[in-house]
């Protein structure tokens, strides 16, 4: 019997397995929508997939780098317990040599591709999730190349809390460092005033005029004051316009070019930011359990 596109929905969202293991239990099972579940669950698939509702907003990132190429990831755990453990940890470097080596263009293709001969990326995950017995799941990742002449500055803070990767050309790897690390702190969204979208510059200078004329200011004076206070916006947002913060007498703009380098590029992940945390009640999850 065939096996439609269909058939492959209807089992995920029976049972929550990867679109890749439904395709190949309804294959193994002829279509037969029933023995596909069980197959699932023989193969501890379908108990991986009952903890796909978690919300998983704990975990790790990493960074691995190769030649003229990185990749920085986000894999979140459901508690820091695990996320802190070695195997989860071993599980996270596995993963960010396969993004390096592999270079998929995005989580959806990452967990489609073969890991080695025996299974993809996403039942290397289901088959983690069975041991360990938390959701796990791929958030994110950015691979970043550069030149000969670049260097990739890689931070990570608190253990992988948070990674900042950049590029950056004409300089040392200690300044790429120094620049992931105030990215890290500081959490920049873009590198300079004319990365920024042009309605989110309008957007604020319309509230910036609203708040002038809300405080009574003058017409006249209201457009001095728009300027004067899109400038300190822009010093919070922009990369190269905030106080570098190994030395506040300068902005990181002049720090970088006094080491006569540029940067093309960041990526600052921080785990979880985001997205929604379990809150903890014990009382309710013994109330619930209680119920069924």
């Amino acid at each position: 019997m065939a096996v439609t596109a269909q058939m492959v929905k209807e089992l995920r969202e029976k049972t929550g397995a990867g679109m890749m293991d439904c395709k190949k239990a309804l294959t193994e099972n002829d279509g037969n929508m029933e023995k596909a579940i069980d197959w699932l669950r023989e193969k501890g698939i379908a108990q991986a997939a009952k903890k796909a509702d978690r919300i998983a907003a704990e975990g790790l990132t990493a960074i691995e780098i190769d030649g003229n190429s990185a990749v920085v990831a986000e894999v979140n755990t459901e508690t820091d317990f695990v996320a802190k453990n070695d195997s989860f940890k071993s599980l996270l470097n596995d993963i960010t040599k396969f993004l390096l080596a592999k270079k998929p263009s995005n989580v959806e293709a990452a967990l489609a591709e073969n890991m080695n001969d025996e299974q993809t990326l996403e039942a290397y995950l289901n088959n983690a999730i069975a041991k360990i017995g938390e959701k796990i799941s791929l958030r994110r990742f950015s691979i970043l190349e550069k030149t000969d002449n670049g260097v990739f500055g890689a931070y990570l803070h608190m253990g992988g809390r948070i990674a900042v990767l950049n590029v950056i050309e004409g300089a040392d790897e200690e300044t790429a460092k120094d620049i992931a690390m105030h990215i890290a702190a500081v959490n920049p969204k873009y590198i300079d005033r004319n990365d920024v979208p042009e309605e989110e510059v309008e957007r604020e200078k319309e509230v910036l005029k609203q708040q002038a004329l809300n405080e009574g200011k003058p017409e006249n004076i209201v457009e001095k004051m728009v300027t004067g206070r899109l400038n300190k916006y822009f010093e919070e947002i922009c990369l190269l316009d905030q106080e570098f913060v190994k030395d506040s007498d300068q902005k990181v703009g002049k720090y970088l070019k006094s080491k006569g380098g540029t940067i093309s590029s960041f990526i600052r992940y921080e785990v979880g930011e985001g997205m929604e945390r379990r809150e903890e009640n014990f009382a309710e999850e013994v109330m619930s359990q209680m119920k069924n």
